[in-house]
């Protein structure tokens, strides 16, 4: 599933392990949510849209 979560993430300055920490979960669960190797939760998903101030529908495209 493709997401805007890198280019949402950079645009507000935040690094992996900074939203990471945010939302509670490891860095390594941004890194492979950036790269599309891992599908959410819809409370993961939620946190992370909630993180960055955007809808989950902004955040994933489910159409891919």
């Amino acid at each position: 599933m493709k997401n805007r979560i890198k280019e949402l993430r950079t645009k507000l300055g935040l690094t992996q392990d900074e939203l990471a920490k945010k939302i509670g979960v490891r860095r390594e669960t941004i890194v492979f949510l950036e790269q599309g190797k891992y599908n959410p939760s819809l409370k993961l998903a939620h946190d992370v849209a909630a993180s960055l101030s955007v809808s989950i529908d902004e955040l994933f495209d489910f159409k891919s």
